[in-house]
């Protein structure tokens, strides 16, 4: 059995799945390690697309009860990595109703839903994560880059209220702030590995070395801290993604979401600094990059 470490982590995202998409290695390496690591969800992903066709009467057009559905796939993932889980609006310690209501996409009739969470009042979204971090006291903070990693209106609007959150807190309370991206040539290698490994069949799509970037990809001098997943935590992020299975298809070493674009699995996740007083990356000098002995 792992000693706790007696550090706190705090994950805000924006939808199930997205923290074990683009954290779940963090995730499980840090809870096997013995940290006391939280996920906090913002909305239960309303607006989804289903993959599976005998679930498709969830969606939104339909039945309306997607989120629903997948506040149960979140739980059962977060029970495979190990750690806590929390929703924006369910009571801190406790369950209840989330408050917010997944936008969907830029432009799409969706984001003018009255509880859609691009659309609120920043400072409410504010409000219900200092909350969070009230209660829970983190020594990290992690959330995405200023563009949401693929500039979703839910993700930008995560980014921009967790910064805030975090700038209330006194200079010498504020936990460290992280933004989870994803380094320049890793990218590179991984659509390598692509080409490599998986096979067209006619319905996926593998990204091919010319094609663009999203704006989650940084230059590699940008990464300050990365946590590369033992054996037992890349088991524990396989087996939370097969339970988010409305959202995500599962291959040999790669993943596809509704969009049928190929995608490789992580080892290593990077982060970057944030400063929560802008909500800019704020790079640090190649000195004071972290070893993984001594990351957060």
């Amino acid at each position: 059995m792992t000693a706790n470490t007696g550090r706190t982590l705090l994950f805000v995202h924006a939808h199930p799945d997205d923290e074990t998409l683009a954290t779940g290695v963090t995730l499980a390496q840090r809870a096997i390690d013995g940290a006391d690591v939280h996920v906090l969800t913002c909305t239960l992903g309303d607006e989804g697309e289903v993959i599976p066709v005998e679930l498709a009467h969830h969606l939104s057009a339909m039945d309306d009860t997607l989120g629903r559905y997948r506040r149960l796939e979140l739980r059962a993932a977060m029970t495979a990595l190990g750690v806590v889980e929390h929703v924006l609006g369910e009571d801190v310690g406790g369950p209840g109703a989330a408050a917010y209501r997944d936008s969907g996409m830029a432009g799409t009739p969706t984001m003018q839903h009255p509880r859609a969470l691009s659309g609120v009042p920043l400072h409410e979204v504010v409000d219900a994560i200092a909350e969070h971090l009230r209660a829970l006291a983190p020594d990290v903070v992690v959330t995405y880059d200023p563009q949401g990693g693929y500039q979703h209106p839910d993700h930008v609007r995560v980014h921009r209220a967790t910064c805030a959150a975090v700038a209330r807190l006194p200079r010498q309370a504020r936990p460290a702030l992280w933004a989870v991206v994803v380094r320049r040539s890793r990218a590179a290698a991984d659509r390598a590995w692509l080409a490599e490994h998986v096979r067209d069949d006619g319905h996926l799509t593998i990204p091919g070395p010319g094609d663009p970037y999203p704006a989650g990809v940084v230059d590699d001098a940008l990464i300050a801290w990365e946590v590369t997943g033992d054996a037992e935590a890349l088991a524990r992020r396989d087996a939370a993604l097969a339970e988010h299975r409305t959202q995500v298809h599962l291959g040999d070493g790669w993943y596809a979401l509704s969009n049928d674009i190929a995608a490789r699995l992580p080892t290593t996740e990077s982060y970057v600094p944030l400063d929560p007083d802008t909500g800019a990356l704020a790079p640090v000098a190649a000195d004071q990059i972290i070893d993984e002995r001594r990351a957060p």
